[in-house]
């Protein structure tokens, strides 16, 4: 048995050109406001670029630019610390934070002192963008080139000094002086940063010959400790030996005056 339905037409409703218009105004309007207003947070400086070329800079706040391309926005960290690490890796920060160390870590690591031995160091620089401008444009590829700049200098202070130095007694000594090198090239090749510390995290001999050096490490230790040991004696035999002299001379004068005096 065949039920036939009632056929429904559908009507599209008719739509006002007045009203299309204020939507397209509405939507316009939008996009307009949501290109031309941004938020730039406290450790920021926003720098606006107009058609690509350097226009302004914007501080921490509510600011306005041109939008539709007209104008962009970079926005650069300048009051965050920002940090590199050479000779390894942090893998995962925390408490106890994971470290790695690649091929390409190790190069960078192993370096010559000026008594030709070879030392394995790892070493963390931190730095601010002092000037966002000179950071964005004087030069293309300041990370890496700051990286290369960083090397570099490490690598020269380490060559100008023994091994012993870097070692043990003139660590913070060579770390200063690489720090205040960096902080010259920085503003030789004007690239806007700010070297707050050079800090070596750790200097040891690669691992082949640390046996061979911790053998020579404890017998100069050794050494240490013996010489010490015999101008701590020589400390006291002495003061104790003229101490005595004194004695025995003052103890003739006297008698040699009595005899006199008797004798007279």
């Amino acid at each position: 048995m065949r039920q036939d339905f009632p056929q429904i037409d559908f009507k599209m409703p008719k739509i006002k050109p007045g009203l299309i218009r204020i939507i397209v105004l509405a939507v316009f309007g939008i996009i307009l406001l949501y290109g031309s207003v941004y938020q730039i947070s406290p450790e920021e400086i926003g720098v606006i670029l107009r058609f690509g070329k350097f226009v302004r800079t914007a501080d921490p706040g509510l600011n306005f630019k041109m939008p539709l391309g007209v104008e962009s926005l970079t926005r650069v960290p300048v009051q965050r610390q920002l940090k590199l690490e050479f000779g390894f890796r942090t893998r995962r920060p925390g408490i106890r934070s994971e470290f790695s160390v690649t091929p390409e870590t190790t190069k960078e690591s192993v370096m010559l002192t000026g008594d030709l031995n070879v030392v394995d160091v790892e070493w963390i620089v931190q730095y601010k963008i002092k000037d966002p401008y000179k950071y964005l444009f004087k030069l293309r590829n300041v990370e890496g080139t700051f990286r290369s700049m960083g090397e570099a200098v490490v690598r020269k202070v380490i060559g100008d000094n023994s091994v012993d130095e870097v070692i043990t007694v003139g660590r913070s000594r060579i770390a200063d002086e690489a720090k205040q090198e960096l902080q010259t090239l920085c503003d030789i090749y004007e690239i806007g940063i700010d070297v707050l510390q050079l800090i070596f995290q750790d200097v040891n001999p690669p691992d082949p010959v640390k046996p061979s050096f911790n053998e020579v490490n404890e017998a100069l230790q050794e050494k240490e400790r013996k010489i010490n040991e015999a101008w701590a004696e020589f400390n006291q035999e002495i003061p104790k030996a003229e101490g005595e002299a004194e004695q025995v001379i003052r103890a003739a004068e006297g008698y040699a005056t009595e005899r006199v005096n008797r004798a007279q």
